[in-house]
């Protein structure tokens, strides 16, 4: 009886990935092996750690390896595992749609990158479609695999034309099994079924997996004695070797973290970072220590030299795996690092670790807790010291998570305080730290002024601010959603307390009560004519230039803030702001004229419509009433 084959389609984003893949220019065409050899690793690993539980799962195959088989006659080119292993249903969910939701972003991210020219090295490993750069060598992939535990295997075809065939199928053992047909050889292009081709991308790619990696290879070995022909005086006639095939290790399987740091090279370091990471770019930075006593453990850990494209996807992994004498517990261990470290790449080997630990119980375990804490102290140390150059580097890629550790750790909230950056009015676009910033405040400057919002142009053009810059002090520009959350956590620093250019009274210039009285009744008309839009009507503090600005009291939330709730979805509850007039400007006293002459005139009304609209407009908003605006305005110039 014929096995049962089902035929599905390409989602149409795998289809679009699909056509980048196999039209692509990409130049590193060897990079499929290092994915499909990745992915056995992983099955592999999966299979040991589920074995810790259930030892039973492994049977008598307790031999673990990777096998290349090669042939050149077919052109085809194969790689073997003797892990984990998937089932029919998970063949569909891993490999029939990949990357859920990182597909879509994966596409963006190409589009973005080079315009769907050529395919990089760095995005292949980054959104989980490893498997798939298969498809730049093969013209044909055939899988065949065999959960663990299992009595039925499945076998998988595609030619990458947009759909794909899954049947049942026989198969000796647990594992998978990947072939690649490979497409006709273009001249000067590598032969990826020649020996040399082969040894050369695993000793450049995979050398430090750490599971074997073997391939049958032709050898000469002599004939023994005893089998060789020989003439009457015992001399050997003819050949006295002969070609054998022998399994081969390709690999050295050397755990590199656990290797003396000066027995490590620079370039075994950065191919290990890449084994470990996918990521084709050089790490910026990296630690490697061991620490013995009460708690031992080895840590080789990386910062990467550019941010992941889903850095930011809450689904994205945390990249530090957790071993246990070179037993591989986990990756995406969260509990060995905080979320403002998420992009740390990495190694954990802590040999007193219980090798049945749960996620549940690794949260709770003192020894992780212990670890989690040494890492932070050891990487916090690691940006203090940095160069300046090497660390504008890194804050302009994760300076932003960086950030989410002042509103979530309180024990190290001073140390991640000191290696904030910021630009400001005064710094002419360059990054400054909070010591620098305190080190330039002008003599009577007793506060940090800050300014939240998402354009740092318009911010330091800010009407807020006028009465900041006539002083001379400098205002640091917060333009990351996360700032909003920093400055409630971090509300000092060195002293000097942090103050909202937005919120509050500035208290800098002390108010003028004749000025105020003579506006009161004006401001109390103005204030009903707008109780639907602004809680109170007041004498701007801040005002040099402009005549009006929006504010708020300092328990209020920032206009900031209330965007990034309403844009998260989240319902924000009405905030009134306080409308500020600079009753020093030359409108200003001409409005105060027209209502002393007369309070029905029905011009005030346009002119406090306008004057609420040019507030909107100065914090980078947009007025209900764009043509009440414009007519209002051209009204003005033309009697002017």
């Amino acid at each position: 009886m014929a096995a049962k084959s089902e035929t599905h389609q390409f989602k149409t984003e795998v289809k679009q990935l699909l056509n980048l893949i196999i039209n692509s220019l990409y130049s590193n065409k060897e990079i499929f092996l290092r994915e499909l050899i990745s992915n056995a690793s992983d099955a592999i690993d999966k299979l040991r750690f589920k074995a810790q539980t259930d030892e039973s799962i492994l049977g008598d195959d307790t031999e673990f390896k990777i096998k290349i088989t090669r042939d050149g006659i077919k052109n085809t080119l194969s790689v073997e595992d003797n892990g984990i292993g998937m089932t029919h249903d998970e063949v569909l969910e891993n490999i029939g749609t990949i990357a859920k939701s990182g597909t879509q972003a994966f596409l963006d991210a190409m589009e973005q990158f080079n315009q769907g020219t050529a395919l990089t090295p760095e995005l292949i490993g980054q959104f989980g479609v490893g498997f798939y750069s298969a498809f730049i060598v093969a013209e044909k992939v055939t899988l065949l695999t065999k959960a663990a535990g299992s009595d039925r295997a499945v076998r998988w075809e595609s030619h990458g034309d947009g759909e794909f065939t899954i049947s049942e199928a026989q198969k000796e053992g647990r594992g998978t099994i990947v072939t690649l047909e490979l497409r006709k050889r273009e001249k000067d292009e590598p032969d990826f079924t020649d020996e040399w081709t082969i040894r050369n991308i695993i000793k450049q790619h995979s050398d430090f997996v750490a599971y074997p990696i073997v391939m049958d290879v032709e050898k000469e070995e002599p004939i023994p004695e005893a089998e060789q022909l020989k003439d009457k005086d015992g001399k050997p006639i003819g050949k006295t070797t002969r070609t054998v095939v022998r399994e081969e290790t390709l690999n050295s399987m050397q755990a590199i973290w656990s290797k003396n740091k000066k027995d490590v090279s620079d370039k075994e370091y950065e191919e290990f970072y890449r084994h470990i990471s996918h990521d084709w770019n050089p790490p910026l930075e990296k630690l490697h220590l061991k620490l013995e006593g009460t708690t031992e453990y080895t840590a080789l850990l990386y910062i990467p030299s550019q941010a992941p494209l889903d850095l930011l996807n809450p689904e994205f992994k945390h990249g530090v795996h957790l071993y246990c004498k070179r037993v591989f517990i986990m990756d995406d261990c969260r509990e060995l690092m905080p979320e403002y470290f998420r992009f740390i790449k990495g190694v954990v080997d802590a040999p007193d670790l219980n090798l049945n630990i749960s996620r549940e119980i690794l949260q709770q375990d003192r020894l992780v807790r212990n670890i989690r804490r040494n890492l932070v102290k050891k990487l916090l140390e690691l940006l203090k010291n940095m160069d300046a150059e090497k660390y504008g580097k890194f804050w302009e890629q994760f300076g932003a998570v960086l950030k989410i550790g002042v509103h979530t750790d309180s024990e190290n909230r001073g140390k991640i305080a000191d290696l904030l950056r910021y630009k400001t009015t005064k710094s002419d676009g360059a990054w400054k730290s909070l010591a620098q910033y305190v080190a330039d405040m002008q003599p009577d400057q007793k506060e940090i002024y800050y300014l939240t919002g998402e354009n740092p142009s318009a911010l330091a053009h800010s009407p807020l601010i006028e009465q900041l810059r006539s002083k001379d002090y400098e205002v640091l520009l917060m333009t990351d959603p996360i700032d909003e959350w920093v400055v409630q956590a971090l509300t000092e620093y060195d002293g000097k307390k942090l103050k909202s250019a937005e919120k509050g009274e500035l208290d800098i210039e002390k108010p003028d009560e004749e000025q105020k009285g003579t506006y009161e009744t004006l401001f109390k008309h103005i204030r009903a004519r707008l109780e639907d839009t602004v809680k109170e009507v007041r004498p701007s503090r801040r005002l040099v230039d402009s005549v009006a600005c929006f504010s708020g009291d300092s328990q209020d939330i920032s206009a900031y803030m209330q965007k990034i709730l309403k844009s998260a979805g989240q319902e924000v509850p009405e905030n009134k702001r306080v409308l500020e007039l600079n009753v020093t400007h030359p409108v200003m006293e001409k409005i105060q004229t027209l209502f002393e002459a007369d309070k029905d005139d029905p011009r005030l009304d346009d002119y406090i419509r306008l004057l609420f609209d040019l507030a909107v407009i100065g914090e980078g908003g947009k007025v209900d009433d764009p043509s009440r605006f414009s007519r209002l305005v051209g009204d003005l110039m033309a009697r002017a």
